[in-house]
C-alpha cells in the first residue's frame, strides 16, 4: 500500500487561520519509512510559497506511557522497542539502563560491548532505510525514490541481528541485567563479517547525498537556525546539522562508548542538504564503532541472574541514550514494585517535528516533499 501523507492547506485569507479560510487537501508522496502512520501538516500558502505550518499529530497514539504502568520490567520492553521501529534495540536500552541505575547493578562487560556493538549495528540499520529513499532531484516534485541496490545492503545486517535476537525488526534482545542469552557460537565472525559487506557497499549508498544535482536541489532549503533548534529541542542528526555540537556518546557516554573513540560530525548550514550530510556520516560512524566494539567482546557471563519477580527500589531515574534520530529517554518512578508507578518517554521525533514550524516557512510548494524527507522521524515516535 503506497504512503501518503496528507497536507491540509489554507487557500483562503491572507493572515492568520480564520474560519473565512477554504481548505484544500494535498496528498504528496510516496515518503520514506516514517509514512507508515498519519502525520497532517495545517499550511497556509501564500503565491505557491508556504507563510505558515501548524504540525497535527496523534493519528497513531496508543497511550504507551499508561501502558508501561500495567507491565512489569520484562513485558515493558514489548511495548518500549516499538514507539521507533528503526530503532528497536535502542529503546529497549533506555528501559533497562534506567533499571540496573536504580538497582546498583553491574552488567558483565560480555554485555555491555555487545549491546554497544548491537546499537550501533541498529542505528547503521536504520539510516540505511533513510538512504534507499532520498528525494528524487530530477522529478519535479522531489518525490522519493527507492534504490532497491540500498535496500539490499540491509540484508547483511538484518542476518546476523535475526540469527542473534530471532527478529528482523523487534528484537527483544536486552533484559534487565544483560542480554536474553548469549551471542550463538560462530556469531562474532559472522557479525563481523555483515560489517565488512556493508561497508564496502556503503559509498554506492551514500552517492546520491554527494551527486551534483542532488547537492544543488537541496541547498538553502529548509533552513533551521541552531537557536531554533535549541527553542524546538531537535536533537540528533536534525540537530548537529544545524551547528548543535552534541552527542551523547561523547557527552555522556553510557555503555561502552567512554573506551571508544566517536567522532563528532557537526554542520552549520541547517539546510536540508547538511541533514542529509550528517546522517550519512552517522553511518559511516557505526560501522566503525560497531567494529571496534566487537573486537572487545570477550569470553564471560551475558547477563546477571536475575529473581523470578523482578522488582526495583523505590525512587527515579532518567535514562537518555542517543539514538539514530536523537535523544531518547525514559523517566523512572519507582514506588518499590514489580511495576513502574510512572514511565515517562521522551522521542526524539517528536521534538524533531515540532522545528517544522520553524523551517517550513518560506519554503515553496514544489519543494515540500524534499524538505520533508530531511527531518528525519518516524510517526510512531511522534505519537507514543
Amino acid at each position: 500500500m503506497p504512503a501518503v501523507r496528507t497536507l491540509r492547506v489554507g487557500v483562503g485569507a491572507a493572515t492568520g487561520w480564520g474560519p473565512e479560510a477554504a481548505d484544500l487537501v494535498l496528498p504528496i508522496g510516496p515518503q520514506h519509512p516514517s509514512a507508515h502512520g498519519g502525520l497532517r501538516l495545517h499550511l497556509r500558502v501564500e503565491d505557491s510559497v508556504v507563510a505558515a505550518v501548524e504540525p497535527e499529530v496523534g493519528f497513531m497514539h496508543r497511550g504507551a506511557e499508561k501502558l508501561f504502568e500495567a507491565r512489569d520490567y520484562r513485558q515493558v520492553i514489548v511495548l518500549a522497542n516499538r514507539h521507533d521501529w528503526l530503532s528497536a534495540f535502542a529503546n529497549e536500552l533506555g528501559i533497562v539502563l534506567a533499571a540496573e541505575r536504580m538497582l546498583g547493578m553491574e552488567v558483565p562487560p560480555r554485555a555491555v560491548w555487545a549491546r554497544t556493538a548491537l546499537a550501533e549495528m541498529n542505528r547503521v540499520l536504520g539510516a540505511l532505510m533513510f538512504l534507499a529513499s532520498p528525494p528524487d532531484p530530477a522529478r519535479p516534485e522531489g518525490d522519493t525514490v527507492t534504490d532497491p541496490a540500498v535496500l539490499a545492503l540491509r540484508e547483511p545486517l538484518q542476518r546476523v541481528l535475526e540469527a542473534v535476537s530471532g527478529g528482523r525488526v523487534h528484537f527483544m534482545l536486552n533484559r534487565v541485567g544483560g542480554l536474553k542469552e548469549d551471542l550463538p557460537e560462530g556469531w562474532l565472525p559472522e557479525a563481523v563479517h555483515a560489517l565488512e559487506d556493508v561497508r564496502s557497499g556503503l559509498d554506492a549508498a551514500c552517492a546520491v547525498v554527494a551527486a551534483p544535482a542532488f547537492r544543488d536541489r537541496l541547498r538553502g532549503l529548509g533552513v533551521l537556525t541552531r537557536e531554533d533548534a535549541l527553542t524546538y529541542g531537535v536533537s540528533g542528526p536534525v540537530a548537529r546539522a544545524s551547528g548543535i555540537d552534541a552527542d551523547l556518546r561523547i557527552d555522556a557516554p553510557y555503555l561502552a562508548y567512554g573506551e571508544l573513540e566517536v567522532p563528532r560530525t557537526r554542520r552549520v548550514e541547517g539546510d536540508a542538504l547538511a541533514r542529509w550530510e550528517v546522517l550519512a556520516e552517522s553511518a559511516r560512524t557505526g560501522l566503525d564503532l560497531a567494529l571496534a566494539a566487537l573486537a572487545r567482546v570477550e569470553p564471560g557471563e551475558f547477563a546477571v541472574r536475575l529473581p523470578k519477580v523482578l522488582t526495583v527500589p523505590e525512587g527515579t531515574a532518567y535514562s537518555v541514550t542517543e539514538n539514530l534520530l536523537g535523544l531518547n529517554g525514559y523517566y523512572l518512578v519507582s514506588r518499590g514494585g514489580k511495576v513502574p508507578w510512572r514511565l515517562k518517554l521522551r522521542s526524539a521525533s517528536f521534538g524533531n517535528v515540532q522545528a517544522l514550524e520553524a523551517l517550513l516557512p518560506g519554503t515553496p510548494v514544489a519543494e515540500l516533499v524534499p524538505v520533508l524527507t530531511s527531518l528525519f522521524f518516524i510517526t510512531g515516535d511522534i505519537d507514543r
